[in-house]
């Protein structure tokens, strides 16, 4: 047993994170997929788990960092977006409020890492450094210009990234994964501290976010990373078949627009002919904090009159979700466990003692 005089800070830190320890690695791992059907987990902001009926793993947008961790000089850092966006001067007080549900260095079976774009709680070193160290040499890392040359720089060898563009296509075992436009007008205004951006051209988006769709035996994911709403869903939703998209929605605070609200969530759903939208990102940040019951809400006053052919799912991080098997539930919920009970006589003092 240990005693109190011998537990540090860094016990504290290395028995307690990440908090599900490696049970979502193992469940994971686990699972076997039945034919004619992907499974999912969601693993915090945009980060999702994508396994197939013929074992193939593809990690997206996995983020294992931490918001704001000290109000500092309670001033925002120069050249942040949300500064370029709105000109604000305070600190922006985004704090991580979701525990960590998979450990990153206990990945195993990974067949390639997909980011969607260069924002950091989307592009993560520390995920970076655990595919390479525990995934075979042909793994592959795929995402845009801008996040490929942030992996290179990190360390990551070249040969091991693959650059994509709107309209590439790349197959990563049974899997066909296609870029397409993404929609992230915060992601043009980010830049490095001390540029400037007034009075210049806009960035090109392609070189720094795309949209991803995972075509599977099973069906398919239309992954929008940080898109906001844009009309060209529509015309991915014309050339792709889309059986399930993922959007980042949240409450957007006063003078900043960054992630989808409620009813964009559902415009976006019906743009894309999607059979089954779910909300993500809303998790995370405390300030942009959203309840996403009430995109359910919304899809109920609206679906008979507008003749909605998809379904909203609320999901919850760690959770997993199977298509087409779960396309018609709307709410996840964990594994309540206890269905043994009585199959072992209770210890008890006397049969009604409860």
């Amino acid at each position: 047993m240990s005693q109190i005089n011998e537990v540090t800070r860094e016990d504290w830190i290395l028995s307690t994170f990440p908090e599900w320890g490696t049970w979502l690695n193992e469940e994971i791992e686990a699972t076997q997929v039945e034919k004619n059907s992907f499974t999912m987990w969601w693993l915090g902001c945009t980060g999702i788990w994508l396994k197939t009926h013929e074992d193939t793993n593809i990690l997206c947008d996995l983020w294992c960092g931490t918001g704001k961790r000290t109000h500092g000089n309670g001033k925002m850092k120069n050249g942040h977006q949300m500064q370029r966006m709105s000109g604000v001067q305070n600190l922006q007080p985004n704090l991580r409020t979701q525990p960590f549900v998979i450990d990153p260095f206990a990945i195993r079976g990974v067949d390639a890492l997909v980011v969607t774009h260069i924002h950091s709680d989307h592009l993560d070193i520390n995920t970076a450094a655990a595919v390479l160290q525990n995934s075979a040499e042909d793994v592959p890392f795929i995402g845009p210009k801008e996040v490929v040359e942030t992996w290179i720089r990190w360390g990551v060898p070249k040969e091991r990234c693959i650059v994509v563009k709107p309209g590439d296509e790349v197959q990563v075992k049974s899997v066909k994964i296609t870029a397409l436009e993404a929609f992230d007008r915060t992601a043009l205004v980010t830049a490095p501290e001390g540029e400037t951006l007034a009075d210049k051209l806009p960035q090109d988006m392609d070189e720094i976010a795309v949209n991803y769709l995972f075509e599977t035996s099973g069906g398919s994911v239309y992954h929008a990373g940080d898109s906001h709403y844009a009309n060209q869903f529509a015309r991915h939703g014309n050339e792709h078949k889309i059986d399930v998209c993922l959007g980042a929605f949240g409450e957007n605070p006063r003078g900043i627009t960054d992630k989808v609200t409620s009813i964009d969530m559902l415009r976006m759903a019906e743009s894309l002919n999607t059979k089954v939208v779910i909300p993500v990102h809303y998790d995370i940040w405390s300030n942009f904090a959203a309840d996403p019951k009430e995109i359910l809400a919304l899809w109920k006053m609206k679906k008979d009159r507008l003749q909605y052919k998809f379904k909203p799912f609320i999901w919850q991080v760690g959770g997993k979700f199977t298509y087409p098997n779960d396309k018609d539930h709307l709410e996840f919920n964990f594994d309540r466990g206890f269905h043994d009970v009585f199959t072992t006589s209770p210890d008890l003092p006397f049969p009604s003692f409860l």
